[in-house]
């Protein structure tokens, strides 16, 4: 058996331990072969490649980031992409590429799979949105970063009477900021899933401080939007993949709820912060397992198939089915956050 892998999108907490688990599969228990191509599908295409053995990625485990670097590249931005890919699995002698990646990454590999490429995809993205399958590594280093951060702002909140609005990462979907919300006990947590009033957030707040000295930490996902008509938010720039380039929400939460309560308050954007770094150990334990089920998955050639986590156990789903919806915050996890939400005064 011989491999290709890469690592597409986002840098991610846990790709290392992915890459790492892949190559000990297949060297030990098929005695065969990896290679890595150098940032994403861009190595493919420009034949840039290295040989992943056992001890090429011994220590990499603990490693944020990717050994073998990133891009948002993709081969169907190009006339002959796709022929581009297959020529170089057969100028290699691959069984098969196996593609780490978040949304799009799955979307490229539906079509290579689509157009008869041997293919096998592997979920990562720290925002938890890909459909069918119920964690994405990373997610929970993410959740980790901003609960210790929240963490750090109650002290000085609290010193001073402030309200402190948190920005975190969630450009469809607000899994971290709910998750981060509710460990770190905010005081209003704002997703994308729910237009926020600016009004009625504002009169919560006042309420909480008018009750005495309290300090209010307010998480907002970057993602997050108000209700039609309350703030004016301009549309959002696109970089040249096409995706938007979101943040800002969190300074124009703090201006507005400023200016109606009068109350000091501060932004902290955590950004790029949230997805560097050491991975904790759920997500070192599932890209291990991920990585395994990935060379399982080329060994059974079962091509268009995406590995996932359900009910505890690493399956297989077709890509296809994985790609074109996004998996969006559970209205009970949503409701669970409410319950902590101050009331609306009378």
């Amino acid at each position: 058996m011989r491999i290709g892998i890469l690592t597409g999108g986002g840098d991610c907490p846990g790709l290392n331990a992915v890459i790492r688990a892949a190559v000990r599969a297949t060297v030990v228990e098929h005695g065969g072969e990896v290679i890595g191509f150098h940032d994403a599908w861009r190595g493919v295409l420009e034949d840039r490649w290295e040989p992943l053995t056992v001890e090429r990625c011994r220590g990499i485990l603990p490693r944020g980031g990717t050994i073998l670097g990133t891009s948002r590249d993709q081969p169907y931005q190009q006339p002959d992409g796709a022929e581009a890919v297959g020529a170089a699995i057969a100028r290699h002698g691959l069984d098969a590429i196996v593609a780490i990646g978040g949304e799009g990454s799955m979307g490229v590999v539906k079509d290579l799979h689509r157009d008869g490429i041997p293919v096998i995809g592997v979920p990562k993205t720290i925002d938890n949105d890909i459909a069918l399958t119920e964690l994405t590594f990373g997610f929970q280093t993410a959740v980790q970063i901003c609960t210790d951060a929240i963490d750090r702002l109650h002290t000085t909140a609290e010193s001073h009477d402030r309200v402190l609005v948190v920005e975190v990462m969630g450009r469809h979907v607000g899994h971290i900021a709910a998750w981060a919300g509710i460990a770190g006990g905010a005081t209003v947590t704002l997703v994308p899933e729910d237009p926020f009033d600016p009004a009625d957030l504002a009169e919560r707040i006042a309420d909480r401080h008018r009750r005495g000295k309290w300090a209010s930490i307010v998480v907002v996902a970057e993602g997050a939007t108000p209700v039609e008509g309350s703030i004016e938010v301009g549309p959002p720039e696109r970089d040249r993949w096409g995706h938007e380039v979101l943040g800002g929400i969190g300074h124009l939460v703090e201006r507005d709820l400023h200016e109606r309560t009068g109350i000091e308050c501060r932004t902290t954007v955590l950004g790029h912060v949230q997805r560097g770094g050491s991975p904790v150990a759920f997500d070192r334990v599932l890209g291990t397992r991920f990585g395994i089920a990935a060379v399982d998955a080329v060994a059974d050639r079962a091509f268009g198939q995406m590995v996932a986590l359900q009910a505890d156990r690493i399956t297989r789903v077709p890509v296809a089915d994985a790609v074109g919806h996004l998996k969006t915050v559970a209205p009970d996890l949503l409701r669970t956050g409410r319950v902590f939400h101050p009331p609306l005064p009378g």
